[in-house]
């Protein structure tokens, strides 16, 4: 049986890792911070260390010399390739791609609007990736509100009058292609005042010029907001593909071409080129209609067009995605020269993201979409960060003046160095601040350029099994293979909590960069890794306050400082709602709701339930009212949002002006703190009763129960995953998840736990990355993903590999670095002298107040 004393110690630090907040004591947290720097490093070198002295023992002469020189070698690369120079490369690679991205925008040609219509890649079907943007997939709602009141114009053949029908199906999608084909088509939607009109013109001649030019007629109102059109098969087809047809289309193109111009300076007009053609499916009528005649008509009217475009300041556009990706379906086509759905339906969506995209902004749009005008609130966070900066350069030139001025010379009298005046300590002591706000800003210009500046690229996502399950069989292979003894083998252990965590957080990122969301499987099972991050803050802090019973400010203030401060610094930098960065929100209530249910009337602590077990019984009773809480809530979402609507609370929880992503996010994992709360209560119940065998290599329990206990747990976990696997619909799942995702959270604790064996060792590769979790939740948003979460960063385009990897290990070094910085903020924001700490959060509520009247002050203008 284990020491109650080494007991309770050792089940406080669990408690703070699992908690995930900072440690009460700064020498604590100073280790912490040194031990996340080193540890994956040291690790690595303690493993070539180790396997060098089993070598010695058994190897003799040049064996042993190659191991000796091997163990050399490996402490030389550990002694520079650190987390710290990791960081430098880091910055280096980033300064060096905003550099290559800006000469590329500024100098290389072609904007986000160019690269949609001309460039892209087929994904899969009906998936389309334009070249470095994010295209919007419309429903029919928003193509209603963007083109309200609006008149689109196609103009062509059969080709284009199909892509008609996949535009009108965006609109309405009840709509079906039927009546006489070779004729003009008018659709009008009353709702919204729109129209969209197919003109029948199969060749380049006067009668597509007539149509054109009598919307260039002054004071015409039957001008359309957007042209698109197209014309050259029937040409090929009709004159049996001649030199003499390819010369008049490029005579009566040039002459539309001025019609085009002129209508350009008020309107979109865009181009398509011709699409190629199966010709082995192609019927006799058709056959003259070739890919090379195809590509001859295309090649004259770029050139065409292109010399038009060259001197004038308004544009004809150029339809070249839809050519593309008929490039990889035309094997689909039914009769060799029409697109199958899929391929018209790209062409279609293509259209409506140029046009729509300037008018709605959606944020998973980024093509065509300008950037977003400055706030007040980011140009005075712009400002603090730029004056930081200068004074942290001053203070640095002030330094080193009072250092070459002030070498503390020895006195002549007396032999003794003299001590640095006070002025110039008081300085010093200023840097280390005004360093880290220093940093903070770079890291945040480095965000603001990622995600809000038009700088660096963004993809949109798609789902593969191969893109979600390859990376994760990856690193729990990097997982596993480094390992090593925990310094304890106590249950859910400081090392094991970390680890726990930190695979988790590896899984989640994999599953936010893959689109794996589209999997309900995948879903389901992630939906359970964030319901075990609350089990562990209902844990931790429940078992930090019934040890310790520390409910004083400076230990909230803390812990609220840890969660919040990156992201209310990224509200304001990124111009997004507290809300949005959900997670952050959903712990900090969590912990709220903990800290009140334990420090309310009467605090129960163990020192008390100690000396009377009935004590046990009213904290039980405090755990049952908080269960009614919650379920009350979960029945009344009236009484729910009215509660998170008050004013200045519905600020913190509110999402474009509601509170009903707040109350998903909530009624989710309802009831994953309370349980992680009643497990933690359960288990320091055992353990003080000495029922528990927490040393190493022994089991849990009693052979015999330990065993019972295992088998139960493993058909647990695998039942449960049976179930996610067959889940069919994301709704009905989410309805059942809050009751059943704390069988497999339980089920992972005692596997791992009960076994003495597994509760003695631990990844160090996980634990590393559990330290900075919370960072990594966050930064991932902007810096790793783009468009708030939406689509992925492109650092290196046209290589999704070297990108990902790059991408990944600035990502990874930024979070580490704004770890480093969080910690040593909070020490000088959160001091432990009571009344300096009032006056902090008196200046914070102050800071507040003003941020809330700026940002009230912006949504009127």
């Amino acid at each position: 049986m284990s020491d109650p004393k080494v007991t309770l110690e050792n089940s406080c630090e669990a408690a703070l890792a699992l908690g995930a907040a900072p440690e009460s004591n700064e020498a604590e947290r100073t280790k912490s911070t040194a031990e996340s720097s080193a540890g994956f490093y040291a690790h690595i070198s303690r493993l070539s260390t180790s396997a060098v002295s089993r070598l010695s023992d058994c190897c003799h002469g040049g064996a042993k010399m190659s191991v000796l020189a091997y163990s050399r070698g490996k402490r030389e690369i550990n002694q520079y390739f650190n987390i710290e120079n990791a960081k430098l490369l880091a910055l280096v690679a980033v300064f060096l791609l905003l550099i290559f991205h800006s000469v590329s925008r500024n100098y290389g040609g072609g904007d986000t609007c160019e690269r949609l219509l001309s460039s892209g890649r087929l994904l899969g079907e009906n998936a389309w990736q334009p070249y470095g943007c994010m295209m919007h997939r419309y429903k029919s709602n928003e193509a209603k509100s963007c083109l309200s009141e609006k008149h689109i114009a196609f103009i062509g053949d059969s080709r284009i009058r199909q892509l008609f029908y996949s535009y009108v199906n965006i609109i309405n999608f009840e709509v079906k292609e039927e009546g006489m084909k070779h004729e003009n088509i008018a659709f009008e939607d009353g709702s919204a005042s729109l129209k969209v009109d197919f003109l029948w013109h199969t060749e380049v001649n006067s009668s597509m010029k007539e149509s054109l030019t009598s919307w260039t007629l002054e004071g015409t109102s039957l001008k359309p907001d957007m042209i698109v059109l197209g014309a050259a098969t029937w040409s090929i087809k009709l004159h049996n593909g001649s030199t003499e047809a390819l010369n008049q289309y490029k005579t009566n193109l040039t002459s539309i071409a001025r019609l085009l111009e002129k209508l350009a300076e008020h309107i979109e007009v865009i181009w398509v080129l011709q699409d190629p053609v199966l010709e082995d499916h192609l019927s006799e009528d058709r056959k003259m209609i070739t890919n090379q005649q195809i590509d001859l008509y295309n090649e004259a009217a770029l050139s065409i067009l292109n010399s038009i475009n060259s001197v004038s300041k308004a544009k004809v556009q150029i339809l070249r995605a839809s050519r593309l990706a008929a490039e990889q379906t035309i094997s689909k086509s039914l009769d060799g020269l029409h697109l199958p759905r899929s391929t018209r339906d790209i062409s279609a969506m293509v259209l409506m993201n140029y046009f729509c995209n300037k008018i709605l902004k959606p944020i998973d749009g980024s093509c065509c979409l300008p950037r977003p005008p400055s706030t007040l609130i980011q140009k005075l966070t712009a400002c603090f960060f730029i004056l930081s900066i200068s004074g942290y350069l001053v203070l640095n030139f002030i330094c080193r003046n009072n250092h070459r001025e002030n070498k503390l010379p020895k006195d002549i009298e007396s032999g003794e160095e003299k001590k640095p005046s006070i002025a110039i300590s008081s300085v010093a002591g200023l840097k280390i601040p005004f360093q880290s706000v220093c940093k903070l800003g770079l890291i945040m210009a480095y965000f603001y350029f990622c995600d809000r500046a038009d700088i660096f690229m963004k993809e949109q996502k798609f789902y593969t099994h191969s893109s979600f399950f390859i990376p994760l069989i990856f690193i729990l292979v990097l997982g596993f293979f480094y390992n090593e003894n925990s310094k304890e083998a106590k249950f859910l252990n400081r090392e094991q909590t970390d680890e726990w965590k930190g695979w988790m957080q590896l899984v989640i990122l994999i599953y936010h960069i893959s689109g794996a969301s589209a999997f309900i499987p995948v879903y389901m099972h992630v939906r359970v890794l964030v319901a075990a991050y609350l089990f562990q803050t209902g844990y931790g802090h429940f078992s930090f306050f019934w040890l310790k019973g520390d409910f004083g400010l400076h230990r909230v203030c803390q812990v609220l400082f840890r969660l919040n401060f990156l992201v209310v610094v990224l509200c304001l930098v990124m111009d997004r709602a507290y809300q949005f960065y959900y997670f952050v929100p959903l712990v900090t209530f969590w912990f709220a709701v903990i800290y009140g249910t334990m420090a309310m009337w009467p605090q129960i602590l163990q020192k008390k339930a100690s000396g009377n077990a009935l004590w046990n019984l009213g904290l039980l009773m405090k755990l049952f009212f908080l269960l009614s809480c919650i379920f009350l809530l979960n029945y009344s979402q009236g009484a729910f949002e009215n509660i998170f609507s008050c004013w200045p609370i519905s600020k913190l929880f509110e999402l474009q002006g509601s509170v009903h992503e707040w109350w998903f996010r909530w009624k989710l994992d309802r009831f994953a703190v309370f349980h992680g709360m009643l497990f933690a209560f359960l288990y320091l119940v055992l353990q003080k009763c000495q029922v528990l065998s927490e040393g190493k290599g022994e089991p849990l329990f009693s052979h015999r129960i330990s065993d019972f206990l295992l088998f139960i747990s493993v058909v647990s976990f695998l039942t449960y995953s049976i179930w996610a696997s067959t889940c069919k619909n994301k709704t009905e799942c989410n309805t059942l998840h809050p009751y059943v995702s704390v069988i497999q959270i339980l089920a992972f604790i005692l596997i791992r736990n009960i076994p003495g064996y597994a509760r003695s060792v631990y990844s160090s590769f996980f634990a590393w990355f559990g330290k900075i979790s919370l960072e990594l939740f966050i930064c991932q948003y902007h810096i790793w993903l783009a468009a708030d979460t939406k689509g992925i960063l492109v650092l290196i385009p046209g290589n999704p590999v070297l990108n990902i990897i790059i991408s990944t290990f600035i990502f990874v070094c930024v979070a580490h670095e704004i770890s480093q910085i969080t910690n040593e903020l909070a020490q000088i924001a959160i001091p432990k002298d009571g009344s300096a700490l009032l006056k902090r959060l008196l200046g914070g509520a102050g800071f507040l107040v003003v941020v809330l009247l700026l940002s009230a002050q912006e949504s009127k203008l």
